[in-house]
């Protein structure tokens, strides 16, 4: 099929409908729970920056496969940073550099503007996506929490996670 900016819409609610899945097949295939989290918020932040795809036979398979390139890209970038006895030797000679002022302001601005976009939120999609995203709660279990559906539940997540990237992109511009 033939992708456009719509499609690009359909595959990142593909990737929300389907993060549990997507994860549990990347944990096997990769061996560990938790470079599975990380590429998945990699795959997400890949899906958020980009404009337009082009043409993908399989979205399931397109998801997987920029999963496994974002794994790949971590352990690639985390084999480079690793270090020599001797680098290892050099670097505990030097002062633990602190973060500047600016980078200090900067990340309590980020911080406070997320807040701020989550709090926007209506209660249940908010205490949904605080679960789902910084509680890391399966969706079954937010769902009997709520006493509602899994589908709603990724509905919901959805939703937030539309927003969410939405009011961050206003911000930027």
């Amino acid at each position: 099929m033939a992708m456009t900016e719509n499609a690009l819409a359909i595959i990142r609610r593909l990737f929300v409908d389907r993060y549990d899945d997507l994860k549990a097949r990347l944990t096997r295939r990769l061996g560990s729970a938790d470079l599975a989290g990380d590429a998945m918020q990699e795959t997400w932040l890949r899906l958020a920056r980009t404009e337009s795809v082009g043409v993908v036979q399989s979205p399931n398979s397109y998801l997987f496969r920029i999963a496994l390139n974002a794994a790949e890209d971590r352990s690639r970038t985390e084999r480079r940073q690793r270090l020599l006895p001797v680098e290892i030797e050099s670097l505990l000679e030097l002062p633990d550099p602190a973060p500047s002022p600016e980078r200090i302001m900067s990340a309590r601005s980020e911080l406070e503007a997320f807040n701020a976009i989550v709090r926007e939120l209506p209660e249940r999609r908010r205490e949904i996506f605080l679960a789902a995203r910084v509680g890391n709660v399966p969706r079954q279990e937010i769902a009997e929490r709520l006493g509602i559906s899994r589908q709603l539940v990724t509905k919901e997540l959805r939703l937030a996670l539309e927003h969410c990237l939405a009011r961050f992109k206003e911000l930027k511009d």
